[in-house]
């Protein structure tokens, strides 16, 4: 298996145990190591999402158990735990500083977004916190954070790969007019569907290849956009269901969010992505 970080003991204890689950599977035919693909593919998602995952678990077990009366509020809580994951995958190894310094990019682009939106009453965040910048917790950057986490963390461990990119520059100009549509479409025509026609202009004909063991597979790039907007929206309803923040057609109950956010989450995965790649780019692991 690709390992799943640097080399760390636990890294190095996992790549033993898939070396040993590979040869029992060759021994069984070709059905087992189709199924051992399957679970190293798990696998690698799994480790790929471990920030996300350990920030949407933190939101549940914080609204169903947190005490409502703690010296620390809930909010300020999630930041330091936050915190915390971070420095515990970086010395476990689970992390490279790369991806530490990436996350912190997206934490700042991610609250300067949330400090606008929260002060035109996008959205709120009913819980008191000290550690906070305007109306916006400090928790909330690393949920932006975990977006381009996994975007980090997947590239490395699916060797990704493309045929008919488009070009880094026209990538770089696309995310920057979703950026700015975000804030733009308060005072000016909202943008978004010429933007999405942009992105498939731009992606459409773009194949990412991925490697799960040995043998690259592929799917056309627009498909994984998709595919990542869909799980980001199930965490988002998650998040409102926890009160961690709330929509204003949600402030007298929960209701699920609308499907229609799928296309923002879409569009702030382009931001995401293309903020990788410019990582990528440099260690020339994309075609644009």
């Amino acid at each position: 298996m690709e390992r799943l970080g640097t080399d760390g003991p636990l890294i190095r204890g996992v790549a033993r145990l898939d070396a040993r689950a590979a040869g029992l599977a060759a021994r069984r035919g070709r059905w087992a190591v189709a199924l051992h693909e399957f679970v190293c593919f798990g696998v690698k998602q799994a480790s790929a999402c471990l920030f996300g995952g350990c920030m949407v678990a933190l939101l549940v077990v914080t609204w169903a158990f947190y005490p409502g009366d703690a010296w620390l509020a809930r909010y300020d809580f999630l930041t330091l735990a936050a915190l915390g994951i971070q420095v515990v995958l970086l010395a476990l190894r689970l992390e490279s500083c790369e991806e530490a310094w990436l996350i912190l990019l997206f934490h700042l682009v991610g609250t300067a977004m949330e400090v606008f939106k929260t002060a035109v009453g996008s959205w709120t965040y009913p819980e008191a916190s000290v550690l906070r910048v305007g109306g916006v917790p400090l928790f909330t950057g690393f949920m932006y954070a975990s977006v381009g986490s996994y975007i980090a963390r997947a590239w490395r461990l699916f060797g990704f790969r493309f045929v008919r990119h488009p070009s880094f520059g026209a990538t770089v100009w696309l995310a920057l007019a979703i950026y700015l549509n975000f804030f733009a479409h308060h005072y000016l025509p909202d943008a978004r569907f010429l933007l999405f026609a942009a992105v498939v202009v731009l992606f459409g004909r773009t194949w990412i290849f991925f490697r799960v063991r040995d043998t690259y597979r592929r799917m056309p790039l627009l498909l994984g956009f998709v595919l990542v907007a869909g799980f980001i929206w199930l965490a988002e309803n998650i998040g409102t269901f926890t009160s961690a923040w709330r929509y204003p057609a949600q402030r007298h109950g929960w209701s699920m969010v609308p499907v229609g956010k799928l296309g923002a989450w879409l569009l702030l995965m382009i931001i995401s992505y293309v903020m990788v790649s410019a990582v990528a780019r440099r260690r020339g692991g994309t075609g644009g």
